[in-house]
């Protein structure tokens, strides 16, 4: 950051300036591990000669403390993938179940809130459908946090719900899905062109919550990319300036998944034909009746607390798949 060259491209200081951060925390976590490693040290060595069982209290807290350290670290050698420093954009869509897929997708949102929450990560709703009765039919939002899209990329599949539907007066059991859609943040200095002659942008007054305002004002924003045909809308900002931004970042965001995609598939042709052996279409199911089970199909995880699943607790299945993919 000391070279005055850099300071000539605000977008190029911005990233250097982030990524200086985070190998910063990087290495000041592993400082305090160190540290907490060595003071267990002497405090063991001090119990040894003194005979002091009361210390043992201290040496097991600094040990848990040590192993949740060592975890984290972890961790961040897992998540090295070229996007999984950026921030995310989740998409949730109900699937099969009526209404009751509408309801399992608001489920699933307030999960993912929740658990961002418990990171300490920052969640924006960038676009939301309601549905007719209740729930939700769609909805993106963002994850801005170290790692968010890391993290994130574990969760993408189907997601099936099994319980007894409050919708239902006969109080039958119903299962229902629902579709996660994670995509990472684009930076402005990723090589994605996007020429303005290849977007239809359409403006329209906003569904979604935000009072009298929304209801007068053409602000929610629809961009169609016409070579692929992507849609993304935005109704979430106050301005149609504000939408029309959020949907640029979306658009980008798909588009630069789209062209992964395309790479993939040339890695494929060139491996051969290769299916994954599994049950169903979904990455997960979350049982709430008869009996109370989240099983990962994909790493073979289970919790039997649905509910603290449910308020954000999913760490056991995204570092779970994590390591799966690293030894993969």
């Amino acid at each position: 950051m000391e070279d005055p060259s850099i300071w000539q491209d605000q977008q190029r200081a911005k990233k250097v300036g982030t990524d200086i951060s985070r190998i910063e925390g990087k290495i000041q976590r592993y400082q305090e591990l160190e540290a907490l490693i060595r003071d267990s040290i002497e405090i063991a060595q001090l119990a040894e000669l003194e005979g002091d069982m009361g210390l043992l209290d201290d040496l097991t807290g600094s040990a848990r403390e040590a192993a949740a350290k060592v975890r984290q670290l972890e961790l961040e050698t897992l998540l090295s993938g070229e996007y999984d420093s950026r921030d995310a954009i989740v998409t949730l869509h109900a699937g099969a179940g009526g209404t009751e897929a509408m309801d399992w997708v608001s489920m699933l949102y307030r999960m993912y809130s929740r658990w961002a929450e418990r990171k300490g990560f920052k969640v924006e709703t960038l676009d939301i459908l309601p549905g007719e009765e209740a729930g939700l039919k769609s909805v993106s939002f963002s994850v801005r946090g170290d790692y968010a899209y890391g993290f994130l990329r574990t969760e993408k599949g189907v997601h099936r719900l099994v319980r007894i539907s409050p919708f239902d007066a006969n109080q039958r059991r119903h299962t229902s899905f629902a579709s996660v859609d994670v995509l990472p943040e684009i930076e402005e200095d990723t090589e994605i062109d996007i020429k303005p002659e290849e977007l239809k942008i359409d403006t329209f007054r906003s569904s979604g919550a935000g009072g009298q305002h929304v209801n007068k004002t053409d602000s929610a924003v629809r961009i169609t990319h016409i070579p692929t045909g992507i849609v993304v809308t935005c109704q979430n900002e106050r301005s149609q300036h504000s939408n029309r931004l959020v949907a640029m970042r979306m658009l980008k965001a798909k588009l630069l998944a789209l062209k992964e995609e395309e790479r993939q598939k040339q890695i494929e042709a060139l491996r051969g034909p290769h299916k994954e052996i599994a049950w169903g279409s979904q990455i997960r199911s979350y049982v709430f009746q008869p009996y109370t089970l989240v099983k990962d199909h994909r790493t073979g995880v289970e919790a039997g607390n649905v509910e603290r699943v449910m308020d954000g607790d999913i760490d056991d299945f995204i570092y779970a798949k994590l390591r799966q993919d690293a030894s993969g």
